[in-house]
């Protein structure tokens, strides 16, 4: 598909994930500026009103948060974090409702960890709420539950969260709306960066410079950006990437912005927070056997095939799976507890439940909980 005809299918799309950064929606100084957050929902409520689906991925709630409760500035550690968008929340979404309600739309929100999403029955529930809403009219806003989320749970930042959600919800195309005008061949704003209009793969973005830092108010960068357009065009996502200003042009497919090109196809939803929004609680250490088995064909991993483990977890935790060389070559989510697994290795499932009983007759980590991850050999 070509860079215009894609522009036009975001223009199009049906259903929309849109994801709009702290810096676009709250003051300098933090605190949320009512007149961008109107200007925003104008431009979702028309979309909307033309026959669009539209889910709203809305960081903001630490900015929000951090200068009611008198901080000078974002804070950096995690329990403050916590506390400023306890109280950051309930401003932002109430703005929203006021906001969406004058444009006679009501508004549902959806608050999501990496945990919630990795577990079979989470992450399920999680796609519920969201089609229900949808269906039933309302607009999601969904945002990682800083409140609650530790280190060790979170998603990191709402670009990749919005990749996720486009694919949770199947979106036909991802918005992404930031305080910078695209993607630019160095640091916007220092030499003679010039803009990359389109990306017709991110691969080739290797040599390209990404980096730097988000305003004093978010949290994001340009990496993150360009890593959620990684994760959302791999599972056939289009994605815009655009000013929250030229919000209204990004949406109707003009030529504004980057346009990141869809390379792959969908898969599994699970399979893609797992690769992407999980945090390994552990390593399981593979023969070249059971390397390949995972691999390249496909199978379940079993206890004869590992040969060490490290790390403490808990049947349900995702961990890394490691070849003979000690790269990671896939993430699964384990039936065993850390404890119990290493008496069981190298060991066949028939011999350890005929002395153990069935229940041992399971494999280590199913075939369907296993996502091979970038680098790994696939045939």
């Amino acid at each position: 598909m070509s860079p215009r005809a894609t522009r036009r299918g975001v223009g199009t799309a049906r259903r929309i994930v849109v994801k709009v950064g702290s810096s676009s929606l709250t003051r300098p100084d933090g605190g949320v500026d009512i007149e961008r957050i109107t200007a925003l929902v104008d431009v979702l409520a028309d979309r909307a009103a033309a026959g669009s689906q539209v889910i709203l991925v809305s960081s903001g709630a630490i900015a929000t948060g951090f200068p009611i409760l008198g901080l000078s500035r974002r804070p950096r550690d995690l329990a403050t974090q916590q506390a400023s968008a306890s109280v950051g929340q309930g401003v932002l979404l109430a703005q929203y409702s006021l906001s969406f309600a004058a444009r006679d739309m009501k508004v549902g929100q959806v608050l999501l960890t990496a945990d919630d999403m990795t577990r079979r029955a989470h992450y399920r529930n999680a796609q519920r709420t969201l089609e229900k809403l949808i269906e039933m009219g309302v607009v999601p806003i969904v945002n990682e539950n800083d409140t609650v989320a530790t280190d060790e749970i979170r998603l990191g930042d709402n670009d990749r969260l919005a990749a996720l959600v486009a694919h949770l919800v199947r979106a036909d195309a991802l918005v992404l709306l930031s305080d910078v005008d695209g993607l630019h061949d160095g640091p916007p704003g220092k030499g003679e960066t010039q803009l990359i209009a389109e990306v017709p793969d991110v691969a080739a973005l290797s040599d390209v410079s990404i980096g730097g830092v988000g305003s004093g108010v978010g949290l994001g960068g340009m990496a993150t950006k360009v890593e959620a357009a990684r994760i959302a065009t791999a599972a056939g996502i289009p994605v815009v990437l655009a000013h929250a200003r030229a919000a209204r042009e990004a949406m109707s497919g003009e030529d504004t912005g980057t346009v990141f090109l869809p390379t792959g196809r969908r898969t599994p939803t699970r399979l893609l927070w797992l690769g992407h929004a999980s945090t390994p609680q552990g390593r399981l250490h593979l023969d070249a056997g059971a390397a390949s088995a995972v691999t390249v064909r496909r199978t379940s991993l079993l206890p004869a095939g590992v040969t060490r483990v490290e790390g403490e977890f808990t049947a349900g935790d995702p961990v890394d799976l490691l070849d003979e060389n000690g790269h990671t070559i896939a993430r699964g989510l384990v039936n065993y507890d850390s404890a119990e697994l290493p008496g069981l290795l190298g060991r066949s499932t028939r011999d350890l439940a005929r002395e153990r009983g069935p229940e041992y007759e399971r494999e280590v980590i199913h075939r369907d909980d296993i996502v091979v991850l970038d680098g790994a050999p696939r045939d």
